[in-house]
């Protein structure tokens, strides 16, 4: 990757918003990634996320839940640091496409049905800062000074 295209994968000119949507939404991702990858907070690990995916027909489980997981944690931990965002951030925005379509649209819109609003949150929020970067307070701004 040459100087110029990662130059234009740091800049932005996002303020102190992107802040306040990254690191509210860095740790939702880092919290749920974690439950897929390590059990933690009431989650069910690899192994029986693994499970679960297989059954709904994301095959092979047990490698789809370490992809969502993956992509979920450390993509999180990234938009918490604004740390190679735009990147993390599709990879989030892929991740809620997918979860959206293979297990909430069928439910309608609402949580209570076990919808796909909280998804489409997420989504959304991913999204912005994929179009958005950053913003100030973030490892990317810095190295994208770095680099000028």
């Amino acid at each position: 990757m040459n100087n110029s295209m990662l130059k234009n994968l740091l800049t932005t000119d996002a303020g102190y918003g992107a802040l306040l949507l990254r690191v509210p939404v860095g740790l939702i991702f880092v919290a749920h990634g974690a439950q897929k990858l390590f059990g933690w907070f009431g989650g069910y690990g690899l192994e029986g996320t693994g499970g679960w995916m297989e059954s709904i027909g994301l095959a092979p489980g047990v490698l789809m839940a370490f992809l969502a997981g993956a992509a979920e944690f450390f993509g999180g931990l990234a938009l918490i640091a604004g740390f190679l965002t735009r990147p993390a951030a599709f990879a989030l925005s892929i991740a809620m496409l997918v979860a959206i379509f293979s297990v909430h649209f069928a439910n309608g819109l609402f949580m209570s049905n076990n919808g796909y609003e909280f998804g489409l949150a997420l989504l959304a929020a991913s999204a912005s800062l994929m179009f958005s970067g950053a913003g100030k307070a973030s490892v990317d701004e810095f190295l994208a000074a770095k680099l000028k």
